[in-house]
């Protein structure tokens, strides 16, 4: 059975390029680009790991993340921050912070590298 990502970020663009990716690598991926929708996807698609984008509108990606990791039913899912600024990286060392970061523009075989060792995990 193929591994669940769920992708999570405003710019459409990213998503898309996201998702093929990361379909083209053999993984059943949602894209979803709300954050304010992002409990609810959770919940329904059940994924086995989430990209999140820090920035997403009017959102904050690193409080959705603590969010999940405070939950007692979300917390061992798998969450990789994606972000344009290397400010957001000390977020990975912070109680409940994301499991890694990747920041954009991303290389794909590092991203790729990132999503494998997590499902590994």
């Amino acid at each position: 059975m193929k591994k669940r990502i769920l992708v999570v970020d405003d710019d459409r663009s990213v998503a898309e390029v996201l998702s093929d990716i990361l379909a083209f690598s053999n993984y059943d991926v949602k894209a979803i680009t709300r954050g304010e929708i992002v409990f609810k996807e959770i919940d329904s698609y059940q994924p086995d790991l989430i990209l999140l984008d820090v920035m997403l509108s009017g959102m904050d990606g690193r409080m959705i993340c603590k969010s999940i990791k405070t939950s007692d039913k979300l917390k061992d899912i798998p969450v990789i921050l994606l972000s344009a600024y290397m400010s957001s990286y000390p977020c990975v060392f912070e109680q409940n912070g994301p499991d890694d970061f990747v920041l954009k523009p991303f290389d794909i075989s590092f991203l790729l590298r990132k999503v494998d060792e997590q499902l590994a995990a």
